[in-house]
């Protein structure tokens, strides 16, 4: 979803709160709070939104590019000579 498309919504949304509370005679503390909580809701499904959008994403050909590039300049190291697999004591 675009970010002008979810500001619109999210004012949409905002103003039928207000036109709620108003309508419902509540108070404009009432009302305030009605809007930050709402505006709070929309604010953390649209986080959940995009992070699963990202998350669910095929990764692209340049980042498929990107990877086989690292991978050839990459030096081959044995597993008997990496940084983790040494033993050493103190004596």
């Amino acid at each position: 979803m675009a970010l002008p498309k979810f500001i619109v919504g999210m004012i949409f949304a905002i103003s039928i709160v207000v036109a709620w509370s108003w309508l419902g005679g509540a108070s404009i503390g009432t009302t305030l709070v009605r809007v930050i909580i709402c505006a709070i809701v929309i604010q953390a499904g649209y986080f959940v939104l995009v992070y699963a959008m990202i998350a669910r994403s095929a990764p692209t050909p340049a980042d498929m590019a990107r990877d086989a590039e690292r991978k050839l300049n990459a030096p081959e190291v044995a597993e008997g000579e990496k940084l983790g697999s040494a033993r050493r004591s103190l004596h």
